[in-house]
């Protein structure tokens, strides 16, 4: 997987370092299940061009973080601004048409509908969508290209998370939230998701904010890393730099 990163992020990075400008900010973003607080003052910024990683382990409130910035979790304090735009009360539909794409955690595919209705599922929340844009995503995952009339239930577990990341791209993201997109899947799929979301990134200037398990490949194809730790921020950091921090990775990373 570090070949992934590799020379597409070094070439680019002074660049982007000196160029790069906030998407999201995250300030002190709290959230709570009844007694149980999963968020505490998180606060974060993803920049545009660039891959950051939330990192943790289980419970340490990734997952909650990305439903909290797209309001599927009602924050109990703090604030999330797009483009500079205050979201953190705004309906989930509104968040779409301003530019925000979650794709959560599980690979939710309407299973009795083809891959085909299940891409124009997903593009009604941005109106009108061409046929150029579809045959983008078609370009951009041949597999579910081939299978575009099948049902979606017949698809492997690979094949659905390409196929929402696609149904999400349609939506025109400024920024895309991907939650665990390796979970259950073979090295070799992981690699290819993780290779296609650095070329959205390098050759189209999406921002993604990624959650992932699997710190040690999320740091590869990551510009920026934020640990978590019971719903706290621990550190922020280049990815790099985090990868290279035998200390903080044992203690909190697993690897």
């Amino acid at each position: 997987m570090a070949d992934v990163a590799g020379a597409t992020r070094a070439a680019g990075a002074a660049g982007r370092a000196a160029t790069a400008v906030p998407v999201l900010e995250v300030s002190d973003l709290s959230a709570s299940y009844g007694p149980v607080r999963a968020l505490d003052g998180v606060s974060l910024t993803a920049e545009a061009g660039r891959v950051t990683a939330v990192l943790g382990a289980n419970g340490a409130g990734k997952t909650t973080l990305l439903r909290t910035i797209s309001g599927l979790v009602r924050s109990t304090g703090g604030r999330v601004t797009l483009d500079g735009t205050d979201i953190t009360r705004a309906p989930v539909e509104a968040m779409v048409q301003k530019g925000m794409a979650h794709v959560p955690e599980g690979r939710g595919v309407i299973a009795e509908l083809t891959v085909d209705e299940n891409l124009r599922v997903g593009s009604l929340f941005r109106g009108r969508v061409g046929t150029e844009e579809f045959d983008r995503v078609y370009d951009l995952f041949p597999r579910i290209a081939e299978r575009r009339d099948n049902p979606a239930h017949t698809l492997s577990g690979g094949e659905r998370q390409m196929l929402v990341i696609g149904r999400a791209l349609l939506a025109r993201p400024k920024i895309l939230l991907l939650d665990e997109p390796s979970l259950g899947l073979a090295p070799r799929i992981v690699a290819q998701i993780f290779g296609l979301v650095r070329r959205l990134v390098d050759e189209e200037g999406l921002s993604v904010l990624l959650v992932e398990q699997n710190a040690r490949s999320a740091l590869s194809v990551a510009d920026v890393g934020v640990v978590l730790n019971l719903g706290r921020v621990v550190v922020t950091d280049e990815a790099a730099r985090l990868a290279a921090d035998e200390d903080l990775r044992h203690a909190y990373l697993g690897f």
